[in-house]
């Protein structure tokens, strides 16, 4: 049996503002979705994911469907979605393991799903069968996406681009010795300069690069994105997003516009999420000391001196904010004004700090299929109801 769920357990079910409208392995680590970094490890698909209820209708860009109580066959592997594995390909055995954690299991019958609240261990369905180490990294908090970036990119890029081959465009200004992979179909105008001093640059089909643009890498910009002068620098950007202005140690899942000018520093953007011009994000504190950042369980020591703002899906902020060091913003809130909003702001808030109100729901769809209209995506009956699901279970951040 070839195929491959996805188990989101207790932990990453609390990654927010992310996992209130996504399921974990729908996250971009590195340069892939972790749910793409497991096909390619294990080279078979994905079939479906083990996830919050509330998620059921979730579906995006070759997504599984989201399954209550699946009849897995014997053969398949259920893996753990907070690991990132290494896209090379893992051993071949039955139960993976890293850092003494089992992260997948090759079932040896078939099995019931009984993993609805996300308590279960997916070493609690490992058999005596064989084991081996596998390569990659544990998410054990929402802020390691953005602490094992550099070191993912690093090693994601020269895999992913060994089929393209190595070299810069012409007319192109290069610096370091990092190879640099431009893929058929991308467009890279004379004039950007890629500084590869620090790691290697991959730009995919069909994105396009105006030229005096800075690229330094390891930097990752995938199909259709565009981007336009500044610096950009050691980030792993999606699918169909705009770039413009400041952008370092930022992951942008996909279908997210930072068009104008502005810093974007040691974050991470879900999908559709549009940052007004100026919008600066402070990824460090005057202390140099350690941020802190708010989670479901409390607020926590992250052990990270560099670390800026989480934007949940469709977030939305108006021109000229600013966002302090370690800022969660939640899914769907939209946030304008002059003054500095806190740094937590519940999903689907609306409005400026100090007045904020609850976005009104049909208002908020509203915004949404809008801006995918622009990109010539159309709003499913199934995301909607996933989205008014969220909207429900909402979570709330205590004054």
């Amino acid at each position: 049996m070839n195929a491959i769920y996805l188990y989101d357990d207790a932990r990453a079910r609390g990654f927010q503002p992310f996992a209130l409208t996504r399921p974990i392995a729908e996250l971009r680590a590195g340069a892939l979705l972790v749910r793409e970094r497991w096909e390619r490890a294990l080279g078979v698909p994905v079939t479906g994911t083990l996830t919050s209820g509330h998620l059921a209708g979730f579906a995006e860009n070759g997504s599984a469907p989201v399954l209550e109580r699946p009849s897995m066959e014997a053969g398949s592997w259920v893996v753990n979605a907070r690991f990132a594995p290494s896209i090379s390909r893992a051993p071949d055995a039955d139960v993976l393991e890293a850092d003494g954690r089992v992260v997948a299991v090759r079932l040896a019958t078939r099995t019931n799903g009984d993993m609805e609240d996300g308590a279960a261990e997916v070493e609690r369905l490992a058999t005596r069968g064989s084991r081996a180490p596998a390569e990659g990294w544990w998410m054990d908090d929402v802020w390691d996406y953005i602490r094992h970036l550099v070191a993912m990119l690093g090693e994601d890029i020269p895999l992913l681009g060994d089929r393209i081959g190595a070299g810069a465009p012409k007319g192109a200004v290069v610096i370091g010795t990092h190879p640099i992979f431009v893929e058929r179909g991308a467009v890279v105008e004379p004039s950007v300069c890629f500084d590869t001093s620090e790691g290697p640059i991959l730009i995919r089909s069909g994105a396009y690069v105006q030229a005096f643009t800075r690229l330094v890498g390891p930097l990752y910009v995938g199909e259709h994105s565009i981007l336009t002068t500044d610096r950009i620098s050691a980030s792993s950007i999606g699918d169909t997003c705009k770039v413009h202005g400041e952008l370092s140690n930022t992951i942008i899942v996909g279908h997210s516009n930072k068009g104008h000018d502005g810093f974007v520093g040691h974050s991470m953007l879900g999908r559709w999420v549009n940052i007004g011009a100026g919008t600066i994000t402070s990824n460090l504190k005057n202390t140099y000391g350690p941020v802190q950042l708010w989670t479901p369980d409390g607020t926590r020591d992250t052990g990270m001196q560099f670390l800026g703002t989480l934007f949940g899906d469709h977030a939305k902020i108006g021109i000229g904010m600013r966002l302090t060091t370690g800022c969660v913003l939640g899914a769907g809130a939209s946030l304008f004004g002059s003054t500095m909003p806190p740094k937590a702001v519940a999903p689907f808030t609306w409005g400026e700090a100090g007045a904020f109100d609850l976005y009104h729901f049909e208002k908020f769809l509203e915004a949404v299929e809008r801006m995918m209209a622009r990109r010539e995506v159309t709003l499913e009956d199934g995301m909607r109801a996933q989205l008014q699901l969220a909207f429900e279970r909402r979570w709330t951040v205590e004054p």
